[in-house]
């Protein structure tokens, strides 16, 4: 999937978990958060930060010794910023039970010049009927948070 898209793995560690073997959220947030900043990077090719991060839900614990794998895929590109849709999947690597998803979530990158200024970002026109579908779905949570905004600053 060109430069739109980037799969990072890792094994988790004992030093990113508790005492009972969990990996800690943050970890797993911070590593969503590394991916959705590389594919972005590499789209737009400039520096880029995190402006927002929809909903992180988990839908089964990690543990240690688990591998996880982070999909991260840029779905819409406005003028200096991209979302980026970042899927985890956990798979314990001692069974053969394969990847499960984990969670989910949306990323909004910026584009950074290097005056410290957002900057443009080229355009992304999807081509396939899933990328369609993700670009849609993009607009209208865009639209929506738009809205909250301008709600909550009133």
């Amino acid at each position: 999937m060109d430069n739109r898209q980037i799969v990072m793995s890792q094994v988790m560690l004992p030093n990113q978990a508790n005492v009972a073997g969990n990996v800690h959220g943050g970890e797993i947030m911070k590593f969503m958060d590394t991916a959705a900043g590389a594919v972005a990077m590499k789209y737009s090719k400039s520096n880029c930060v995190t402006a927002r991060v929809d909903e992180l839900e988990f839908h089964l614990p990690i543990f240690v010794g688990a591998l996880v794998t982070c999909t991260a895929t840029v779905v819409y590109v406005g003028r200096t910023s991209m979302e980026v849709f970042v899927n985890v999947e956990v798979e314990d690597l001692e069974s053969n039970s394969g990847p499960q998803k984990a969670l989910s979530a949306y990323f909004t990158m910026v584009a950074m010049g290097r005056n410290g200024k957002p900057q443009a970002v080229r355009d992304y026109i999807p081509q396939t009927d899933e990328e369609i579908k993700m670009h849609e779905e993009a607009k209208i949570r865009i639209e929506a948070h738009k809205e909250k905004k301008k709600r909550l600053s009133k």
